[in-house]
């Protein structure tokens, strides 16, 4: 069962995870299977808002890095981020679940535009809502996008589901010492750059007092326990003992 202080979250997914055990794009079978598990959150009771990367296609900073102008290689990101909402809109569909993908870059064709009522409309009538394209300018990451969408949406918490399991103070891959956090500050995680996610992203968060969820979406089944207030995760708040 969700833990009962949140009426609704939203869902921050790395284009990454969207891989599987690829090397790059999207693997509908592991796409398939998140969609299993924000259907099953879903089934708690949760109003569920999702927001997806795009590193698995392309990363706007990369592509600036490599000599492209940075505003054109943003712009691009965004794109890969609406290919990503469309894929995890049709696997969980696929699943029964009602699922409607806003744009901040207007594209008709195959999908709404950012409307915050007609986004709480669906919400209130049991939809996913995943919010593409980060927040429709250059500059600004997708952890931008999900921190703006989580205030705009008046979301209890921001859950980041991605490769490791919380908040650590060094990089789990690299140091086997490293030691993983069960709460942390705003304010440590910006002096310390802890990598949480890019600092307007937690300013944003820390400004609306909104605790950001650190956990492992791998993991299957993780999703509901860390909802439950169980399973391994980071939660970054004002609140810290």
């Amino acid at each position: 069962m969700a833990d009962p202080q949140y009426k609704r979250i939203l869902l921050k997914l790395s284009g990454e995870v969207l891989m599987g055990d690829q090397q790059f794009g999207i693997d509908p079978a592991f796409v398939l299977e998140l969609a299993k598990e924000v259907k099953a959150a879903k089934e708690t009771g949760l109003e569920i808002c999702l927001v997806i990367g795009g590193g698995n296609i392309f990363r706007g900073m990369a592509g600036a890095a490599q000599g492209m102008d940075r505003a054109q290689a943003d712009y691009m990101g965004m794109l890969a981020t609406v290919m990503n909402a469309l894929a995890m809109q049709s696997a969980l569909e696929q699943l029964g679940v009602q699922t409607r993908v806003q744009s901040a870059v207007q594209m008709d064709q195959v999908c709404e535009p950012v409307i915050r009522r007609r986004a709480e409309r669906h919400l209130e009538k049991g939809r996913v809502v995943i919010f593409a394209a980060g927040v429709g300018a250059p500059y600004f990451t997708t952890d931008s996008g999900a921190a703006l969408r989580a205030a705009e949406m008046d979301c209890g918490a921001l859950f980041k589901g991605t490769s490791v399991d919380g908040v650590y103070d060094s990089d789990p891959k690299k140091n086997a010492d490293a030691k993983r956090y069960e709460t942390v500050s705003y304010g440590k995680v910006l002096a310390d750059d802890l990598k949480v996610m890019d600092a307007s992203a937690v300013a944003l968060c820390r400004d609306n007092d909104i605790p950001i969820v650190v956990f492992s979406i791998r993991e299957k089944g993780n999703l509901a326990r860390v909802l439950s207030g169980e399973g391994v995760q980071t939660i970054v708040t004002n609140h810290t003992e």
